[in-house]
């Protein structure tokens, strides 16, 4: 009888699996589970709300340092130049000076030792 049982359990045990997955897939259709923090999806709204608030940070900082960065007036144009442009012997073209007004050449980097 032990020989019978042990052969008939196996069949009922396949047959109880099938109708236990049958009943789970179906539940699962019906009630499905909250989106998981790590799919595809999280991490595209993760990066949209970093995008934002990084705007918000640039539109911050631009809008207290802005003023600093506005290019300078432009000079009058009815007045004449008091100096003749430099022309070199070349070219047509002024010749550009060797540094710009206001901004002088760094000191030279200290020697490192070894």
């Amino acid at each position: 009888m032990g020989d019978v049982l042990l052969a008939l359990s196996i069949p009922v045990l396949v047959f109880g699996g099938g109708i236990y997955a049958a009943c789970d897939c179906w539940w699962r259709r019906r009630h499905p589970a909250p989106p998981s923090p790590y799919t595809h999806r999280a991490a595209r709204l993760a990066e949209q709300d970093m995008l934002l608030l990084a705007e918000e940070i640039l539109d911050d900082a631009y809008a207290a340092l802005g003023p600093l960065y506005d290019a300078p007036a432009a000079p009058d144009l009815a007045e004449p130049p008091t100096e003749p442009a430099a022309v070199s012997p070349r070219s047509p073209r002024p010749a550009r000076p060797a540094s710009t007004p206001g901004r002088a050449p760094s000191p030279p980097a200290a020697v490192r030792k070894r």
